[in-house]
């Protein structure tokens, strides 16, 4: 029996000092989690089309996902949730053709140029 005393003594010290700090309502840190590349609104204004792989790889970052089958197509994913449990997921998916930025599709679109008004 006097084998254990000790045991218990070290197996009850962190329980006995952890037991005031919950009884103040303190909760645990919580740390953001972002996985992904996030993809502003700015970033995707600057997109042109006619811009090349190289071009978008500067103003957006090299995507997330890049298919074998689908060579002209990368895809940016962004999912972030804080502290609060409130999470964000944007996505996006540029396309390509012969090199040259064509389309852009997602939840962050691209500016639209202003018509140009007749004279």
């Amino acid at each position: 029996m006097r084998m254990f005393r000790p045991l218990l003594a070290l197996v009850a010290a962190p329980l006995v000092a952890v037991l005031p700090l919950a009884a103040c309502g303190l909760s645990p840190y919580k740390i953001e989690i972002q996985q992904g590349n996030y993809v502003s609104q700015e970033m995707v204004s600057q997109l042109k089309a006619g811009m090349s792989k190289e071009q978008v790889r500067i103003t957006l970052g090299t995507p997330l996902l890049t298919d074998l089958f689908h060579a002209d197509r990368w895809d940016y994913v962004y999912w972030r949730k804080a502290p609060d449990g409130t999470q964000e997921t944007r996505k996006l998916a540029v396309h390509f053709a012969d090199g040259k930025l064509t389309r852009v599709d997602g939840d962050v679109v691209p500016a639209q140029e202003q018509p140009k008004e007749a004279k």
